[in-house]
């Protein structure tokens, strides 16, 4: 059920120039599922404008949220939020949103993330390790190069403490082709699940490309911003 709630803004960690983490403490226990987003109700020109943000931090963490956002040339919603100071209130309602992963399927699960779109899959990973059947788990992040993807160092550890879950990294341009490359034409499994997120045309093209390909329809869910 969704509430309405005012975060405190209680630490900001930057990943590059125009990208940072956002941290929330929260009054009370904010229940979620990996990959739901809250929306930012933000005070902009005597006006609120209301601004989703995926959940970057997992559900085990009740009393504080992680968001990641870019800075928006001529975004009023990301330059306030950038503006703020450590301790600044944030208003937000939610949790939203039904792009979500409560347990590793029973098939391989590809996760395809482009940029800022590994915030909600960061915790569909964790789930995805913590109920792990066995079956491959894969992430596949494009970023213009690897040391640009974020959560690397995190995602090398699970990695090495979870045999059967791998990552790679390819530029954002190629993203669309090399989903093409591994999982259509280089092989005839269509059993695969696959959760992509990203901002713009290169989501429903990399969905397309899947259904198009023969995977049924509800193995290929997908977050566009």
């Amino acid at each position: 059920m969704a509430v309405e709630l005012d975060g405190r803004l209680e630490a900001v960690v930057d990943h590059g120039a125009d990208t940072r983490s956002l941290f929330l403490g929260l009054p009370v226990p904010f229940d979620f599922r990996p990959g739901q987003f809250i929306s930012c109700r933000l005070p902009v020109g005597g006006e609120i404008l209301n601004r989703p943000y995926s959940i970057a931090s997992s559900p085990e963490e009740t009393r504080r949220l992680e968001i990641v956002l870019n800075l928006v040339p001529g975004g009023p919603g990301s330059h306030y939020l950038f503006g703020l100071a450590v301790g600044a209130a944030v208003r937000f309602t939610g949790p939203w949103g039904s792009f979500v992963l409560d347990r590793a399927p029973e098939a391989e699960t590809v996760f395809i993330a482009d940029g800022t779109g590994i915030a909600p899959i960061r915790p569909m990973l964790r789930r995805g390790v913590a109920t792990a059947t066995g079956r491959p788990l894969r992430l596949l992040a494009g970023a213009a190069a690897r040391d640009r993807v974020l959560y690397r160092d995190e995602l090398d550890a699970l990695a090495r403490e979870y045999p059967a879950f791998r990552w790679d990294h390819v530029p954002s341009a190629a993203l669309a082709d090399e989903v093409r490359r591994r999982w259509v034409d280089g092989d005839a499994d269509r059993s695969r699940h696959f959760f992509v997120c990203g901002v713009g045309a290169i989501v429903p093209a990399i969905r397309d490309v899947l259904r198009h390909a023969g995977y049924e329809r509800r193995a290929v869910q997908y977050e566009k911003w």
